[in-house]
């Protein structure tokens, strides 16, 4: 029998910017904790910002300090800046993909020009108020904080070796690594690519995940996360070849999406348990 682990962790404490890969994580109802908790906001109209739109983003760190009480940030060629986050406070309303989410704990001053500044445009940071509920969607829905719209990416390292190895068929790229794909538990043990799509229901230490959606990509892969500058034209040039999903109008997909259906923790090298394959 196939023994499936946890290869990686990673959490994403502002949205959009560097993840933290951890060796062990506590799993909340929205996700690994601390994941997307922040997210930068246009200074004007509270639209979100991210790779999309300020593929810089990505080369910004962001690492959570004191269980949560500050946070640190850093960026190539701007100073690094450190603050206490303030869990509630003044507020300022937000929106993602152009739906209103309510109110948002702004983070303050110094925050907001520390990142208008890297990313060259008027925008604040704010912090997911007291209180805060949001719905995902999908066959399981759950929760989740500013994540686009799932609390979980669950990836492998088999769906990365396959679509590397697709991508030095055509013998003129480089392979990609897997910070491209912006994932929170990446999977090992099983060599079929892709298997994540298919598995309904998984215990990964001590909680338990359950199947939402593929993970429709955009052209954030095509950012280099460690330069934050575009790279292209991999991975997105293969994946148009072989992951097409009609039912989302032919996007591509890399990954799943999953909810939190029982809190626990999760360990790098912990097993992980199949309950029901998707479909079956």
């Amino acid at each position: 029998m196939t023994t499936i682990t946890v290869h990686a962790l990673v959490y994403y404490p502002v949205k959009g910017c560097a993840g933290t890969r951890v060796d062990s994580a506590r799993v909340t109802a929205t996700g690994l904790e601390h994941d997307r908790t922040f997210m930068v906001v246009d200074a004007a109209d509270g639209a979100f910002r991210s790779q999309r739109t300020h593929p810089a983003m990505a080369a910004v760190g962001a690492r959570v300090l004191d269980a949560g009480a500050a946070l640190a940030l850093s960026a190539e060629g701007t100073g690094a800046l450190r603050f206490d986050v303030a869990p509630d406070g003044p507020r300022r309303e937000v929106s993602m993909f152009g739906r209103d989410l309510g109110e948002a704990v702004d983070q303050g001053d110094e925050a907001a020009e520390w990142f208008s500044e890297v990313l060259g445009a008027a925008s604040r940071l704010v912090r997911v108020r007291p209180g805060f509920d949001r719905d995902g969607w999908g066959e399981t829905p759950g929760k989740l904080n500013f994540a686009d719209a799932h609390a979980v990416l669950v990836t492998s390292t088999a769906s990365l070796a396959g679509l590397n190895a697709r991508i030095a068929a055509r013998g003129d790229a480089a392979p990609v690594p897997m910070d491209r794909f912006r994932a929170n538990i990446v999977l090992t043990g099983d060599d079929e690519p892709h298997f994540e799509d298919r598995v309904a229901r998984m215990t990964v230490g001590t909680a338990e995940l359950a199947h939402s959606v593929k993970a429709i990509r955009c052209n954030v892969p095509l950012v280099d996360q460690r330069t934050g500058r575009r790279a292209g034209p991999e991975p997105v040039r293969t994946l148009a070849t072989y992951r097409r999903e009609p039912e989302f109008g032919n996007k591509l997909s890399f990954g799943a999406k999953n909810a939190v259906v029982r809190e626990g923790l999760v360990r790098a090298g912990d097993p992980v348990t199949v309950h029901r394959p998707a479909g079956g």
